[in-house]
């Protein structure tokens, strides 16, 4: 373990422990509307795609030794298990408008007339489970791609993956507290539910991490890195295609935004250092 990697490790994780928190904390002081964060979904949906495709999947690739069968398979199974946690917990759904909130039991539920006016007390563990278990796999991603780079010019690593979980925690976390702070939870109860959410990425960065140092990591964490790539995509289109397909009068904006986070994902790439970067 280096001191750069670690220090490098260690900054991504206090910046994406931070953004979650002060998701975690917004639905409290800003009035979000429902058109804004589509927009938002559909920026950060891009963008995750593009890392996938542009970051993730390229660098597994090169620390599998060009095994394209092999990362293709690890893919499809991050992509799998990722769908499956979303079947089961029903969790990546984003909408923070007072109405939602509170005419919803879970947010992917659709709007019933005969619907309860409030989320149940305890609906937000489900969702709170399912996001808990995406966001350590989110650190694993990012872990992945900080220890495939030791020792190739860390200035810039993993900026992609970075920005990606970074920009997207803050939304997860607001599902978590909105739901609690719907279902009658104190702001401290509040508090502490995403103080722990926000744990949890750099935890499961830190794990895989430490898992990796002095073994053979080469293949490990082009696994892991592959396995990643089919999670991101999966969320990526989850969120993004129902929403275009759904809101036609904002479809415009949406698929621009959308086509802003792919460029920016490819951006990146030229921002880091020529040694991490496939080709």
């Amino acid at each position: 373990m280096t001191t750069a990697t670690f220090t490098l490790l260690a900054l991504y994780s206090l910046a994406i422990a931070a953004c979650s928190m002060l998701g975690g904390m917004l639905p409290q002081r800003v009035n979000f509307t429902h058109t804004r964060m589509q927009l938002v979904m559909s920026l950060v949906s891009g963008l995750m795609l593009g890392v996938a495709f542009f970051h993730l999947l390229p660098h597994g690739i090169v620390e599998l030794d060009g095994a394209v069968d092999v990362a293709m398979r690890w893919l499809m199974i991050g992509l799998v298990v990722m769908l499956m946690l979303l079947r089961m917990f029903h969790f990546h759904q984003h909408d923070f408008s007072p109405e939602e909130v509170h005419h919803h039991d879970h947010p992917h539920a659709h709007p019933h007339p005969h619907d309860d006016t409030h989320a149940h007390p305890l609906s937000w563990l489900g969702v709170a489970l399912g996001l808990g278990l995406h966001t350590v796999i989110d650190g694993v991603a990012l872990g992945a791609v900080v220890l495939g780079g030791a020792g190739e010019g860390l200035e810039l690593v993993g900026l992609g993956v970075f920005l990606a979980i970074a920009l997207h925690k803050p939304l997860d976390a607001m599902s978590i507290t909105s739901l609690m702070e719907a279902g009658g939870w104190s702001p401290r109860a509040r508090w502490i539910a995403n103080a722990g959410f926000a744990l949890l990425c750099p935890l499961g960065a830190f794990g895989f991490y430490l898992l990796g140092v002095g073994l053979d990591t080469h293949f490990l964490v082009g696994c892991a890195l592959a396995f990643s790539a089919g999670t991101f995509i999966c969320i990526a289109l989850s969120d993004l295609l129902p929403e275009i397909h759904f809101h036609s009068h904002d479809r415009v904006k949406l698929t621009v935004l959308f086509l802003v986070g792919i460029g920016l994902a490819l951006a990146i790439g030229v921002l880091e250092p020529v040694g991490t970067h496939p080709g």
